[in-house]
């Protein structure tokens, strides 16, 4: 992906050109993962969030067919309120810049985006992972290979809370992806602290993975980092309530024969439904808690490069 095409915030340029830390946020939260006023309100705290802790922002998104990297405040708030905004993955970049269209970008877009850009931390809520039916459908999230093939550090609380973490955790072991959780012994579940999953990796702070990350790129070992961070434990659901929960979100998409780019933002509704949106708030706390570690870590990697 050719940076030049792209429209940068210019103190998003300015930090990069200094070499300061710089961390890239998705869109489709804002668009299409809560509801209005939370999710432009959501967005703009924790780009506060990761400015309070040291780094810039670059919150990015396709405006009328062009790739910002660091949406202003009125584009924020186009994202949040307009039903006109599309979602992107890498696959679609394309037909949206073609057609001059809004879109929000996913997980995978927004990290191939990050490294064109020459930003090397990425903040997200959950990535997509292998689908609880992949051995039938192959359902497996474009996510995972822009994780695999990117060399950016992606920093999330675990994969959608449907998705199998298992086999997802498994797919990236596939692909060579070193996957840390933050000072837990278990990978999160988006919702709730544990997945039941053991940590290979325990990382204890931000240095910690800066500097393997580091190692991994002088090594010439391209490609990313996967970060998995617990939600805050007042906010958070327990792990039996989440799965009580998602198995009867499943259930409704299965009634109502949903397929596709649709299945995500239905089933966060069902969740929210489903918790009388206590989901909603634990969303809204790890999103903001992942800002700040990833923050944290943008900054302890300029001090070891």
């Amino acid at each position: 992906m050719r940076r030049d095409r792209f429209v940068i915030d210019a103190r998003v340029q300015q930090a990069l050109d200094d070499g300061s830390p710089v961390v890239a946020l998705e869109s489709t939260i804002i668009a299409h993962g809560m509801p209005y006023p939370v999710n432009v309100e959501t967005a703009l705290a924790v780009e506060r969030i990761v400015r309070q802790h040291g780094a810039v922002p670059a919150t990015l998104g396709v405006v009328a067919g062009q790739v910002v990297v660091g949406l202003s405040p009125d584009q924020i708030e186009l994202f949040g309120t307009s039903k006109e905004v599309e979602k992107a993955g890498e696959r679609e970049l394309p037909l949206v810049v073609a057609r001059r269209a809004h879109a929000a970008v996913t997980a995978g877009a927004s990290i191939a985006i990050a490294e064109a850009a020459g930003i090397r931390v990425f903040v997200t809520g959950g990535i997509g992972g292998v689908g609880p039916l992949a051995a039938k459908d192959f359902d497996i999230s474009a996510d995972l290979q822009a994780i695999a093939g990117y060399s950016v550090i992606t920093v999330c609380a675990g994969t959608k809370a449907f998705m199998d973490v298992p086999a997802t955790l498994e797919y990236l072991e596939t692909m060579r992806v070193p996957v840390a959780t933050w000072r837990s012994a278990e990978f999160p579940l988006f919702y709730s602290r544990r997945s039941g999953v053991k940590s290979d990796w325990v990382a204890q702070g931000a240095e910690e993975i800066a500097r393997t990350f580091e190692a991994k790129m002088s090594l010439g070992m391209n490609g990313g980092m996967l970060v998995g961070v617990p939600v805050p434990e007042e906010q958070a659901l327990p792990e039996e309530e989440t799965r009580a929960v998602i198995g009867k979100a499943m259930a409704r998409i299965r009634d109502t024969g949903i397929t596709g780019k649709a299945v995500t933002p239905f089933l966060l509704s069902a969740i929210k439904d489903e918790t009388g949106g206590r989901s909603l708030r634990a969303n809204v706390a790890l999103i903001r808690n992942n800002a700040g570690v990833g923050a944290e870590i943008a900054a302890a990697l300029r001090t070891i490069t």
